[in-house]
């Protein structure tokens, strides 16, 4: 059926934020800082990863790159427009409206907790191509992937967040939901080497989660997600090379 995949991610985030909430009421203050940070040095490496996978290219016993011209445009002219929107402050408002009718903890928490786990789930390649793929082929075996990674991803984010983790379920099934219903208009557009550009902007994003959870920064990645819709234009005219 399309569409399982968007409703089993949907409901792998939200069942993972509500075990991790459950365990967080017997996890020490002082453990849950420290997974914090061991989580951030996780998805660091993980949106690394995806990064270096899409740019490096080994041929012949040499590497060479592909890819850091486009990330850079793309980077640079979407996060000018997410600045001009603000679309982490849109994001934090309705992080604090849920902690007000739905949160137990500071809004704050709530808030930061719902915003990181939103990007950390949604702005992935996984989420991407696998919401791509279940409108396109109606195979959501890339969602269905997804969703055992980010069900414990989540429960290890709402034990040091608390239970704001679980209303990321929201964003993932609009934006996962969303793709895969417009993907039967893009599949004329949708090119490998677009799909390479997409991929490559969102895990470095994901990088830069693991960066924030890490030192504590408070770089506005929701800021920067417009970068994806500059992949799309940039990459029909001036290739991901």
């Amino acid at each position: 059926m399309v569409g399982s995949g968007t409703l089993v991610n949907t409901i792998a985030v939200g069942g993972g934020g509500i075990v991790g909430y459950l365990f967080q009421r017997i996890i020490p203050v002082k453990v849950q800082e420290t997974v914090l940070k061991a989580l951030g040095l996780g998805v660091f490496f993980i949106g690394l990863a995806g990064t270096l996978s899409k740019m490096l290219l080994i041929k012949n016993g040499s590497v060479s790159t592909t890819g850091e011209i486009m990330l850079i445009i793309s980077l640079a002219i979407g996060t000018v427009f997410g600045e001009l929107i603000d679309i982490d402050k849109w994001l934090n408002q309705f992080g604090k409206y849920l902690a007000k009718h739905f949160g137990s903890t500071s809004s704050s928490k709530f808030s930061e907790g719902f915003l990181v786990t939103t990007l950390t789930t949604c702005v992935g390649a996984l989420a991407v191509v696998g919401a791509l793929q279940d409108g396109l082929n109606h195979d959501p075996s890339i969602l269905y992937t997804k969703s055992t990674i980010d069900f414990i991803t989540v429960i290890l984010f709402a034990a040091s967040f608390g239970i704001g983790c679980a209303f990321a379920a929201i964003p993932i099934f609009v934006v996962e939901g969303g793709i895969t219903l417009l993907a039967v208009f893009v599949k004329a557009f949708m090119t490998t080497n677009m799909l390479t550009g997409i991929s490559l902007v969102g895990d470095t994003l994901i990088a830069l989660i693991g960066i924030n959870m890490m030192l504590g920064t408070k770089i506005k990645i929701a800021n920067m997600l417009p970068a994806l819709i500059v992949v799309v234009f940039y990459v029909p005219f001036f290739g991901i090379g």
